[in-house]
């Protein structure tokens, strides 16, 4: 005779969230790490001040460099829409297996990289590979000074 198994809701039980483990290490984990230690220390021999001083150093210098992370991402989103915007009307030709040619008409920042709109194709503005000005002629020879 087979006996099923046992199953937590049969007892009204029920289950857990399953908690996501931090990826990141925060202030918040930092400072939950330094007050485990300090609840913890041997009493005879209490962490030494200068080690206690030297933690928050290295706390207040991870969130400022979290910060400048931050403001790094921005600048750089910023630029790219700058470049992506400037290549309105300009002749560009894009990377990967089957390149593509033609003139911008369109930018786009929907998303979290610009696209650009060539014809009907919208292409990511890191798949451009080259621009040149829908002005100059493609065969011209350069100009000698």
């Amino acid at each position: 005779m087979t006996v099923p198994a046992i199953e937590p809701t049969q007892f009204g039980a029920t289950t857990q969230p399953v908690r996501a483990p931090k990826q990141t290490m925060d202030s918040e984990v930092f400072m939950h790490l330094l007050v485990t230690q300090l609840a913890n220390q041997d009493p005879s021999s209490p962490m030494d001040t200068n080690d206690m001083i030297a933690q928050t150093t290295q706390l207040a210098s991870m969130e400022r460099l979290n910060a400048l992370s931050s403001t790094q991402d921005s600048a750089l989103a910023m630029q790219q829409r700058a470049a992506a915007a400037s290549l309105m009307g300009q002749e560009v030709t894009t990377a990967g297996d089957t390149p593509r040619t033609g003139i911008v008409s369109a930018v786009s920042f929907a998303g979290a990289e610009p696209t650009v709109t060539i014809g009907d194709t919208q292409i990511p503005y890191s798949q451009i590979a080259s621009i040149r000005s829908a002005a100059a002629p493609a065969d011209a020879p350069a100009e000698a000074s």
